[in-house]
């Protein structure tokens, strides 16, 4: 189902700001900001070999990204895997008894298609699942 880590997401308070930070850290550019209406945050990646990081800031206070930071501060939120068909992959899931905060694909920044697992259902860590646009 896998096909690989797609990227690993940190919450951050401020996407401008962290951006120049880790364009100095990494050394490259970052890809500019987006913003994802539909989950009410700005995001920013950087493109590493086989992967991404995303930096990703909530828009407003009540969100979830903003209330994760306001409980736990700036840093990891989520690891993101690649999968080919997202809608089969959920299903499957499901019927293995994870946990779905999403039992449907929903839209995700890029033109993806995205749905995220339960912590509670893989050891306390929020994953989210990806289909590129190519395969939607």
């Amino acid at each position: 189902m896998v096909r690989r880590i797609e990227h690993i997401a940190v919450a951050v308070k401020d996407v401008e700001a962290s951006t120049k930070l880790f364009e100095t850290l990494l050394g490259i550019n970052g890809s500019g900001i987006e913003m994802v209406p539909e989950e009410r945050v700005k995001v920013a990646f950087f493109e590493l070999e086989g992967s991404r990081l995303e930096l990703v800031q909530g828009i407003g206070s009540d969100n979830p990204m903003s209330k994760f930071i306001e409980r736990r501060g700036e840093g990891l939120h989520h690891l993101c895997f690649e999968v080919e068909d997202l809608a089969e992959t959920l299903r499957l899931l499901h019927a293995a008894g994870f946990p779905l905060i999403d039992s449907v694909p929903k839209p995700g920044s890029r033109g993806t298609r995205v749905a995220f697992l339960h912590p509670k259902g893989c050891n306390g860590v929020l994953i989210e699942l990806v289909e590129q646009p190519s395969r939607a």
